[in-house]
């Protein structure tokens, strides 16, 4: 479990984080979203203790990460899978984490298999493309068997094939019952990810909420009925206060309702329905929604 209250962090005049609260609980992939600059690279270095918070707390398993002895038993992370000496192969970086938490040196085989790893395990770190590097940086995660895993962008130079497998691992760790907390950009790979979702935008907390509620709310879900008697049922539905358009003859377009209820008033008027059917938004339409004003470092349009 990860527990944030009252964080704030403060760089100068720039308040980068800005009274966090929040819970990532075990047994789920997290998601962890937001704009370039809103906060999620501090937060996420908070968490791990390696930067100091200007107000409020991060805890891990309920202490601070600097009280907790042999940490990567209970927390592995990967912010930056290129924090490592180039000169060392990934092999020797292994087994030197291995030895300071007191880990079994065959623990390191165990992972650099499991990551696919064990054929160029010898191989210098500065020499290894950036998804080998990822590979490397998750095996150091996993290298403890932690409760709880971070990861930051963690398909970066991964080919198709690596994307796949990160995704699978995910959801794996998640079965198992342990605390999965991932942030990315890539909003497809959430979407077919991520159980819960924490949205922040200048260091704020914009939601925090199960995937489906999120997408659930954005103004393109919709509810997409067809009807010989499109009239009839557009002005029930208007009647019940519910916001409908029509798009062509026998076709409507609900918003803000949920199917079943256009499906009881429709019955209830003794209107026939030819279709019924939502219309979800797509987790990159909905997360666009809801960060638009918290984009910092947006591009401006042609003629702007």
């Amino acid at each position: 479990m990860i527990s944030l209250k009252g964080l704030c962090k403060r760089y100068g005049d720039r308040m980068v984080v800005d009274d966090l609260s929040l819970k990532v609980g075990p047994g789920t992939v997290t998601g962890f979203l937001g704009p370039n600059g809103a906060g999620k690279s501090t937060t996420m270095r908070l968490i791990l203790g390696l930067d100091h918070p200007t107000a409020g707390t991060a805890l891990i398993g309920g202490v601070p990460y600097h009280e907790i002895r042999n940490p990567l038993r209970m927390v592995g992370a990967m912010l930056d899978a290129r924090a490592l000496h180039p000169g060392r192969s990934g092999h020797a970086h292994l087994v030197a984490l291995a030895r300071s938490n007191g880990i079994a040196r065959k623990r390191v085989a165990e992972v650099l298999e499991q990551v696919g790893m064990a054929d160029a395990a010898r191989k210098r770190a500065g020499a290894l493309s950036l998804g080998m590097s990822q590979r490397l940086g998750i095996a150091a995660a996993l290298l403890g068997d932690p409760e709880v895993v971070m990861f930051d962008e963690p398909v970066n130079g991964l080919d198709p094939d690596g994307v796949r497998w990160v995704r699978h691992l995910m959801r794996s760790l998640a079965e198992e019952g342990r605390t999965v907390f991932v942030s990315s950009h890539l909003m497809s790979e959430m979407q077919l990810t991520a159980d819960h979702l924490i949205v922040i935008g200048k260091g704020r907390l914009i939601m925090d909420a199960p995937l489906t509620e999120v997408i659930a709310r954005s103004s393109l879900t919709a509810v997409v009925v067809r009807t010989p008697h499109a009239a009839d049922l557009s002005a029930r539905l208007s009647m019940a206060g519910i916001t409908v358009e029509r798009l062509e003859e026998n076709q409507l377009v609900a918003t803000g309702v949920a199917i079943e209820r256009i499906g009881d008033l429709a019955h209830d008027a003794g209107i026939r329905l030819h279709e019924l059917r939502t219309r979800e938004a797509s987790l990159e339409q909905a997360y666009q929604e809801l960060t638009a004003s918290s984009v910092e470092y947006g591009v401006r349009k042609a003629g702007a």
